[in-house]
């Protein structure tokens, strides 16, 4: 989130009721869930991959499931940039509100 978003949030933080906190639980245990959305993406390239390479005997297999493997390892690494930036923005309109 940008500073200026966070001075929006700031500005009415002293005006937040129950609802508005529990939409910002839901929107934690949702950062949470996509966090473990990217890891269940990242474990099934790698089954993947290790699949192909190990059962299938044919080149072009092979080349794709070290494909598979090689885009895992991105996908991971995206997965928790996007969870550390997120959990970051909320970290900083909790504490703000606290």
């Amino acid at each position: 989130m940008k500073k200026s978003e966070m001075r929006f949030y700031a500005e009415f933080n002293d005006k937040m009721i129950l609802r508005d906190y529990l939409a910002l639980d839901r929107t934690i245990l949702a950062n949470k869930r996509t966090l473990l959305a990217y890891f269940r993406t990242f474990i099934g390239l790698v089954a993947s991959g290790t699949g192909m390479i190990k059962l299938v005997a044919t080149p072009v297999i092979t080349v794709i499931g070290y494909v598979f493997i090689i885009l895992a390892f991105p996908i991971m690494i995206t997965g928790i940039i996007e969870f550390l930036r997120v959990s970051r923005s909320l970290s900083r309109i909790v504490k703000t509100d606290e």
